[in-house]
């Protein structure tokens, strides 16, 4: 290829073909939250009792925790997708890029991991 610009490195070579897909999962993640947030807030709202107890058998019934727990996965998954998207852009050095993917990774699986970890144990009544 030689040493020219960066631009003259890239010319002629095509896309890479991922873009339309990650483009795509962030607009479906965000059609999901956008539903179950809406149903969990809308849900609240309808209760009349926000004590402890009445929010926890709320939360204890089957499709209320079910949404919850979508919506737990569901979310991380879309800020997943978009930090990657700023560590691509923004992080420069390759090891870099590295380890803040994988702080990425890790946290967000860690993050949904003690969601649904919470929202199962109070649907299960632990």
């Amino acid at each position: 290829m030689g040493n020219g610009t960066e631009l003259g490195r890239v010319r002629a070579l095509g896309s890479a073909h991922s873009g339309a897909h990650h483009w795509l999962l962030q607009r479906y993640t965000a059609i999901g939250n956008m539903f179950a947030g809406l149903y969990l807030l809308l849900s609240l709202i309808l209760t009349t009792d926000f004590s402890h107890k009445a929010i926890h058998d709320w939360l204890h019934a089957p499709l209320p925790a079910l949404i919850a727990g979508l919506f737990v996965i569901s979310t991380f998954w879309h800020a997943r997708l978009g930090l990657q998207v700023l560590a691509e852009d923004y992080v420069k050095d390759h090891a870099n890029k590295f380890a803040a993917m994988a702080a990425l990774n890790l946290l967000t699986f860690a993050g949904a991991a003690f969601g649904l970890l919470s929202v199962a144990r109070i649907a299960l009544g632990a």
